[in-house]
């Protein structure tokens, strides 16, 4: 995929008689291989932007293109194709199957893309492996720390090798220590070509290590800097 863009993208919904507008009227172009930070508070409509731009909501109105192909241009069979083998989805509250190991947790994001069964055990061992959990693949998220359970969460998400990889408030849950790593990891992954797209509430977290740093507000963004030159950030 060579680049995401949205156009004057709208996601309105109601609640009671009120009409909320959780993202109003936004557009933005993201290019392959950049790390971009969406921030604001709570409300301000950055989780929903993500999801919008990762095929996991629908548009009110306005468009999505990826590599000028629009979203809503798909079928609902392959919209699933793009967001079971382009997206890749770490959320804040890790949302991992407390029955499962740490390794059986990272094959069920193989298990829909018909990966036979022993080289998903196979792909998922390695990616544990790449991100320091050698030693706790056979531990369920209850005997996982935080920090832990976060990784074995963005395992899950990378093991599918997505075009983009979007991660929710991905340190929203976690102490200090463990939001370093958590954002050095995301920076050694984008330093190897993987595009990230994080909505956080945390600017500072997003100015030490994304590219490009976006704010939202009230579903509007109020400060959105452009394309910055490879390799250069931008906020």
């Amino acid at each position: 995929m060579s680049r995401l863009r949205a156009f004057e993208l709208c996601r309105y919904y109601r609640r009671g008689p009120q009409e909320v507008r959780a993202v109003d009227n936004v557009s933005l172009d993201i290019r392959r291989g950049e790390f971009l930070a969406i921030v604001g508070s709570s409300g301000s409509g950055k989780s929903t932007m993500l999801n919008l731009l990762a095929g996991l909501d629908t548009p009110t109105s306005g468009r999505i293109e990826v590599d000028g192909t629009a979203l809503n241009s798909l079928s609902r069979r392959e919209l699933s194709s793009y967001r079971a083998k382009q997206v890749g989805m770490v959320f804040q509250s890790f949302n991992l199957v407390a029955h499962h190991t740490a390794l059986k947790n990272v094959e069920l994001a193989l298990f829909f893309n018909d990966t036979p069964a022993r080289e998903r055990r196979l792909l998922a061992s390695h990616m544990l492996e790449r991100l320091g959990l050698t030693n706790r693949m056979d531990h369920k998220p209850a005997d996982l720390s935080g920090g832990e359970q976060q990784r074995v969460a963005m395992a899950r998400a990378l093991v599918k090798k997505p075009s983009i990889l979007f991660a929710d408030e991905p340190t929203g849950n976690l102490d200090h220590e463990n939001t370093e790593q958590i954002g050095q990891m995301l920076t050694e992954l984008n330093g190897q070509g993987q595009t990230i797209i994080m909505a956080t509430h945390d600017l500072e977290l997003a100015r030490r290590y994304a590219h490009r740093t976006v704010r939202m507000n009230y579903g509007r963004l109020i400060e959105a800097p452009q394309l910055p030159d490879r390799g250069e950030k931008s906020q």
